[in-house]
């Protein structure tokens, strides 16, 4: 059989519109606003020895998160994976990424032949441990902060495991996360119809032998991107602040980027030691960070196959930041995807300096707990409005605004403002643009949020995750640093309280206001540079000040 170059197009085209498919089943069938709204998961399709055939990753932190562990899955079972199997997987010491990523994978066969894989990861609202809602920075091992799950079939052959079933949702708190589960599985069983479908219609020959060409041709073009990348090792630095039990603490993460020809190696062993707090990272969301960072340095056209991170190489060592040894608390992990992103920038803004952004607002994050009085039922909502600073400005445009922390990359989406009403107590009493919230520079980071939220129910809980509250957006090449992140609760008494930066703050009283900016990105280039008539328009818009207008860009 010839290879046909036109068909290995319709197979790239055709693998994404099934993961675009399955993403919108899921954002339709998902019941949690972390997922139906923020759209927090990802969706892939993987082949027989679980190689990443195409994927759908609302959230850029999930890139790296679904193929590792399929593999896993393979090692796991052997020969006894059945058409019908369903297994569900969350445990970061067998690949996963973070313990409320929870994943579902389905095997697709064709007649008794194993042809590939349908996959789902979302972020549910309860993963069982000490914190509802997942997030716990008291905690100092996994079983703190979650249920593990290894490798574990829901479905076998077909038929419902009613009691593996029952074991993993008793030890959960809320019943949405059940249903979503269920929408995860039937994602999958979308993804496993199509799939079989496009195989039995061009024939398993012809399917094995095109998707290998598209590996072939999707590696080249990573190839000739890091070829234009000058050789050379290259050194990044940037810095953790707090691990969530010992105030002060600095962990430092220190990249090394070696580029030789057409492949790079990301080596992040000189990072600080794990921490014997709350936060730490897993190979598989450090790696995951690397590959969302690089990946906004090349072309966006290139397919998210197997081929794309063939030339990448990730070296990070157990026992370090970034990947810490078992049985370490490690939910901060994704959220450490700055820092990595930092660290590479730095590294590589010698390099490439047309590819490279100055520094985005870091994540400072809040999550509510509690009962619903209306309802008299428990919810859990990570504030997404709040969270989502501006990203950094880059060598001939502005940085872009309310985007989000880099690991979301404009993935994760805000709530629906009516829908926050309905499904927690709570009233937005406003969120808006914050006027010279941004570093200034030729090219201006972009914009950050002030929100201001009245809490509408007593004994609410709220988990505080984050940083960015010790150093802002860093500017580049005499652009500015943005402003700091800031939380703060307002008592209905007149007491003011500003959580640490990985805190849990109980019974908490209705009446409440909850307080949060959130900063800009940084600024690239000398800010007297920027256009008179732009400066003008960007104060006229609110974006700028009169007085930072004058006193920075110089302009009256």
């Amino acid at each position: 059989m010839k290879v046909d170059k036109i068909l290995i197009s319709i197979f790239q085209r055709s693998f994404k519109s099934i993961t675009d498919e399955m993403s919108i089943s899921l954002t339709k069938t998902t019941r949690s606003p972390i997922l139906c709204e923020a759209k927090d998961f990802v969706t892939g399709l993987y082949d027989a020895k679980g190689q990443m055939l195409e994927q759908t990753e609302n959230l850029p932190i999930l890139s790296f998160s679904l193929g590792p562990v399929c593999k896993h899955l393979l090692e796991v079972y052997g020969k006894e994976i059945y058409p019908g199997d369903v297994i569900i997987h969350n445990d970061v010491f067998t690949m996963g990424n973070q313990n409320n990523d929870v994943a579902i994978f389905k095997p697709i066969f064709l007649g008794e032949t194993l042809i590939g894989w349908s996959a789902a990861k979302g972020h549910q609202a309860d993963i069982g441990g000490a914190v509802q809602g997942g997030y716990n920075p008291n905690a100092t091992e996994v079983w703190q902060e979650a249920i593990r799950i290894p490798a574990t079939k829901l479905y076998d052959r077909g038929k419902l495991r009613k009691d593996v079933w029952n074991l993993i949702f008793a030890n959960i708190r809320l019943n949405i996360v059940e249903q979503d589960i269920k929408a995860q599985i039937g994602a999958c069983t979308l993804g496993e119809r199509r799939f079989q479908a496009f195989v039995e219609k061009y024939g398993l020959e012809c399917f094995e032998l095109h998707k290998q060409e598209l590996f072939n041709a999707t590696e080249k073009m990573m190839r000739q991107e890091i070829k234009e990348i000058p050789n050379g090792v290259y050194f990044g630095e940037s810095m953790v602040y707090y691990d969530g039990k010992h105030p002060g603490s600095k962990f430092p993460i220190k990249a090394k980027i070696t580029v030789k020809n057409e492949d790079i190696e990301f080596d992040f062993s000189k990072s600080s030691p794990q921490t014997t707090g709350f936060v730490n990272g897993i190979y598989t969301s450090t790696c995951s960070a690397i590959t969302l960072t690089f990946l906004q340095m090349v072309n966006p056209n290139i397919p998210h196959n197997e081929g794309m991170i063939k030339p990448l190489k990730y070296i990070v060592p157990e026992g370090t930041i970034l990947n810490a040894r078992y049985p370490a608390a490690t939910t901060f992990g994704n959220h450490l995807c700055p820092q990595v992103a930092d660290s590479i920038f730095k590294a590589l803004s010698k390099a490439v300096p047309t590819r490279i952004t100055a520094g985005w607002n870091h994540l400072l994050c809040s999550l509510f707990t509690g009962n619903h009085p209306r309802t008299n039922r428990k919810y859990v909502d990570i504030c997404f409005l709040g969270m989502k600073g501006g990203s950094g400005a880059m060598l001939g445009d502005d940085g872009y605004d309310h985007i989000g922390m880099i690991d979301a990359s404009g993935g994760v989406l805000d709530q629906d403002y009516e829908m926050y009403e309905q499904q927690t107590p709570h009233l937005i009493m406003k969120h808006e643009y914050l006027c010279d919230s941004a570093g200034a520079g030729k090219w201006r980071g972009g914009l950050g949020t002030e929100t201001i939220i009245k809490v509408g129910a007593n004994n609410t809980k709220m988990v505080v995750f984050g940083d960015g509250d010790v150093v802002p957006a860093y500017g580049l090449k005499g652009g500015k640093e943005s402003i700091l992140n800031i939380l703060e609760l307002r008592y209905p008494n007149g007491k003011k309280k500003r959580p640490y930066s990985k805190d849990i703050v109980d019974d908490i009283p209705s009446g409440t206001i909850y307080y949060q900016v959130a900063g800009g990105g940084g600024g690239y280039g000398n800010p007297k540079e920027r256009g008179k008539e732009q400066v003008k328009m960007d104060v006229k818009n609110g974006i700028v000040s009169k007085k930072v207008a004058e006193k920075v860009y110089g302009v009256k």
